[in-house]
């Protein structure tokens, strides 16, 4: 009795060229996330990523140079590519691991307002006094978790939609004011890679 229903063709031309696919966003995904958290300096989950990324892609390059006649192999390495490389974004998007320094310049009407949400919500704001190019306004710069950054600008949309603000990853703190994340199962998972010796 032969173990094989499927025929060769069909293993050939569709079966192996979409585990290549697979494989192929599997590893490029990983290495999106590795090479954003390396420029983050977060130093303990890259090397783990990068092993397991290594092997996913050296078994999906096996494959293809096994046959290069096979021209479906190529084209679903190159479409698992191009796919890995979005996945990793989206992961990376949900995790929401790390902290953005968030530069908020705001008319004086509007500014105590959006302070005040700033400290309600435990967030350290800092307040300063500038001028703009068309008069006085003042400069809010506050630290926050990357998972809270919809809140915020959401309210700053509500709040003055002629707001100008920008966001700017931040690689290390030392001290402030922050509002305690609460991690979800995955982000708490990352989170223990991340600060090995944080005490709580």
């Amino acid at each position: 009795m032969s173990f094989f229903l499927i025929s060769p063709e069909i293993y050939t031309w569709f079966i192996l060229p979409l585990l290549i696919f697979l494989a192929r966003i599997g590893d490029v995904s990983m290495e999106t996330i590795r090479v954003i958290y390396i420029t983050r300096g977060i130093k303990y989950l890259a090397p783990f990523i990068a092993f397991f990324e290594i092997i996913i892609w050296l078994l999906a390059m096996e494959v293809v140079m096994s046959d290069l006649s096979n021209i479906a192999n190529f084209f679903a390495f190159a479409f698992g590519y191009a796919t890995g490389t979005y996945v990793g974004l989206i992961i990376e998007e949900k995790l929401s691991i790390g902290m953005v320094i968030m530069r908020i310049v705001t008319t004086e009407e509007s500014n105590e307002e959006i302070a005040a949400f700033l400290e309600t919500e435990n967030f350290g704001v800092t307040s300063m006094d500038a001028k703009g190019t068309r008069g006085n306004v003042k400069l809010l710069l506050s630290l926050v978790n990357r998972a809270d950054v919809p809140r915020i600008t959401g309210h700053i949309q509500t709040t003055n939609p002629n707001a100008f603000f920008s966001i700017e990853d931040v690689r290390y703190v030392n001290q402030g004011v922050f509002r305690p994340k609460k991690p979800n199962s995955i982000t708490g998972f990352f989170h223990s890679f991340i600060h090995p010796c944080e005490k709580k």
